[in-house]
């Protein structure tokens, strides 16, 4: 006799963050201070970020995509250049393109790790190309040497999109101790949170041409200006942004990366989980990890295999939400989208391995605060649909 899946009242949510009593208590001791702007504990944050992973050199900046757009303009990319990038990614790796005047150039990914595909990078290269994006899906790094290499060889700047691999290695050395200019992410989502954030790393000479876009162009920042022997005269030497990072912020951005090796312990006991039990199944294509990555985890992205299946990912996913489970999907690829589609011309088999992944792919639920019992619960949901819905 089959057994009836049993529902649970409870919704699963998909990733919500991990905030601790430390975590609290270091922002409302910054509030206390005299500095809840950016000031000294931002100064420490970029400090302990470049011991803990090696970075050159690292400047705190509001969001990811602030890192990346700083770093286009700092290595003069603009009108009549091009940006190759992935459209498996994030709409705004393409939109920061977009905002400097360039073109964004989008190529396919590799079908095994959704990370860019090398050749394609390669075969995309013009005249015009002046730089390219490499995006570490889902917290596994892209092929870099190979990257590199072929980004050297053609003069080409390397601007690494790395909202996803905090604490994620490459061939045994952290993302973002290379000089290659990297955007991480600190979203409420990702692995360590500062609610909205990110870090720039990159030569130290980077980072200080960096620090002035970031923040309008002033040639000195409150902190200089404001902190015991500081002076109020600055000058504007270009017409900046305002990117910049608060002490509020950093304050929880310390107290996580402090913890984020037991966030990172926990990450990986959950995904050793979903990755035994779907493993062999049918229906499912469980994520890789290649020999040479240490993935930071940031996504578990499950693909279905639709011929197996009398349902597509959508109903899939309708599916899950009847059974309490919250899913997502990483992502709606760029070049799907209206504005690209239209500007560019594409169509949605333009990058067949990209539409492929695109209609297969979920991202089951992965955090600190997800507990063993809710996994299982997970797991049987999966195979409870697959079941119903096998072809």
């Amino acid at each position: 006799m089959t057994q009836t899946f049993a529902i649970r009242d409870e919704f699963i949510p998909f990733s919500p963050p991990l905030i601790e009593a430390d975590d609290i208590a270091g922002v409302v001791d910054t509030l206390s201070t005299d500095w809840i702007t950016t000031g000294p504990k931002t100064r420490r944050f970029q400090e302990v970020f470049c011991e803990t992973y090696g970075a050159p050199a690292a400047l705190a900046v509001n969001s990811c995509t602030a890192g990346l757009h700083v770093a286009l303009v700092v290595l003069g990319v603009g009108p009549g250049d091009e940006v190759i990038t992935v459209s498996h990614t994030f709409c705004a790796t393409a939109n920061v393109i977009e905002h400097v005047g360039a073109k964004p150039v989008l190529v396919d990914i590799e079908p095994e790790t959704m990370n860019m595909d090398p050749a394609a990078f390669e075969a995309a290269i013009t005249p015009r190309t002046k730089a390219v994006i490499p995006v570490h899906y889902a917290g596994h790094s892209a092929e870099m040497d190979t990257i590199n290499a072929i980004a050297k060889k053609h003069g080409i700047h390397v601007i690494e999109d790395a909202a996803h691999p905090i604490s994620g290695k490459y061939k045994g050395a952290f993302v973002g101790s290379s000089e290659n200019p990297t955007s991480f992410s600190f979203y409420a989502t990702k692995n360590l949170t500062t609610a909205e954030g990110g870090m720039l790393t990159g030569t130290p000479e980077f980072i200080e041409k960096a620090r002035v876009v970031h923040l309008h162009g002033m040639s000195k920042d409150a902190l200089k200006r404001y902190e015991k022997g500081g002076s109020w005269k600055y000058e504007v030497v270009l017409p900046g942004f305002k990117y910049n990072m608060t002490d509020l912020q950093a304050a929880l951005g310390l107290t996580q990366l402090a913890k984020l090796d037991r966030f990172q312990a926990r990450r990986r006991e959950v995904v050793s989980q979903y990755s035994k039990a779907l493993g062999d199944h049918p229906a499912f294509t469980i994520p890789v990890e290649k020999p040479e990555v240490e993935s930071s985890w940031h996504l578990y992205v499950l693909r279905l295999n639709l011929d197996q299946l009398t349902i597509d990912r959508d109903q899939f996913i309708d599916e899950l939400k009847e059974r309490n489970v919250g899913t997502s999907v990483h992502y709606i690829s760029v070049h799907l989208h209206p504005f690209y589609a239209q500007k560019y011309g594409f169509s949605p088999e333009s990058l067949p391995v990209t539409w492929d992944t695109y209609n297969r792919i979920i991202s089951l639920p992965l955090n600190v605060r997800i507990t063993d019992e809710e996994v299982a619960y997970v797991i049987g949901a999966l195979k409870d649909i697959a079941a119903k819905y096998t072809r």
